[in-house]
């Protein structure tokens, strides 16, 4: 989680929302991302799904099976489905998105009865650390307003 939470510091510094994503596999580090919605001008340029392109191209598979994402935030209903769909194992995730977590916040795709996989999660885990931040970079934003 502590490396989700440098990029998550790296997208705050791009005045991104500061939202990392690191996905392990067999005890490593097979991708790395933060949000690039501002940069790249893409909706769906979530840390999430930044991270899932890049490691099923290290594995050269669609199916994520044995690997673990670590995201500072609670995935969105985009993210969480891309997570079913790519057959990941273990969501752990930060902070809790009153808003539109999809882990059981809002919604709970990653867990929902009729699609045919389901991820185990685990939540709070430098859960401070994560929300501050989001809370720093918002509070930022009203401000300059």
């Amino acid at each position: 989680m502590l490396e989700a939470l440098k990029e998550a510091k790296e997208a705050f510094e791009e005045d991104e929302v500061p939202v990392g994503a690191v996905i392990v596999s067999q005890k490593r580090i097979i991708a790395k991302a933060h949000n690039q919605i501002e940069r790249l001008k893409d909706p769906t340029a979530h840390a999430e799904m930044i991270a899932i392109t890049q490691a099923a191209s290290t594995l050269g598979s669609k199916w994520l099976n044995d690997a673990s994402i670590y995201v500072t935030i609670e995935p969105c209903s985009m993210c969480a489905g891309a997570l079913v769909l790519a057959r990941i194992k273990n969501i752990v995730y930060g902070a809790q998105d009153p808003k539109t977590g999809a882990c059981g916040s809002v919604v709970n795709i990653v867990n929902h009865k009729k699609l045919n996989h389901r991820i185990t999660v685990e939540k709070g885990i430098l859960e401070k650390e994560c929300g501050y931040l989001l809370k720093e970079f918002f509070k930022k934003k009203r401000d300059r307003q």
